[in-house]
């Protein structure tokens, strides 16, 4: 009898995960932020992610992604590090309880 062996497409954990927040169940009273890599459509999206947010949770805060600094990348492997630690200290500045970092298809 022959023996297959499955690889899982879906791969393995690259990044040990560290210091993850429990999630939020309730948005009202807190300040949700959008960073946008300027990949996709987030001009478009965001705005409808915004008014979802609103109406569903009137009290929410929204800091949008225009208040960030945006790039794309995915060529610039070191940029986009040091991109993601400005942000994440922007973050921090702006007292965010929630990120969005990205959205797509």
């Amino acid at each position: 009898m022959e023996t297959l062996k499955v690889v899982s497409p879906l791969g393995s954990e690259s990044v040990e995960r560290q210091n993850v927040a429990p999630p939020l169940h309730d948005l009202n009273g807190k300040t949700v932020c959008e960073a946008w890599t300027g990949a996709f459509k987030g001009d478009y999206t965001f705005p409808v992610l915004r008014g979802l947010l609103k109406k569903r949770y009137p009290g929410v805060n929204i800091v949008p992604y225009t208040e960030f600094p945006h790039f794309y990348g995915g060529d610039a492997p070191a940029y986009q590090k040091e991109l993601a630690r400005q942000i994440a200290a922007m973050a921090k500045e702006k007292r965010c309880d929630v990120l969005i970092s990205g959205n797509g298809a």
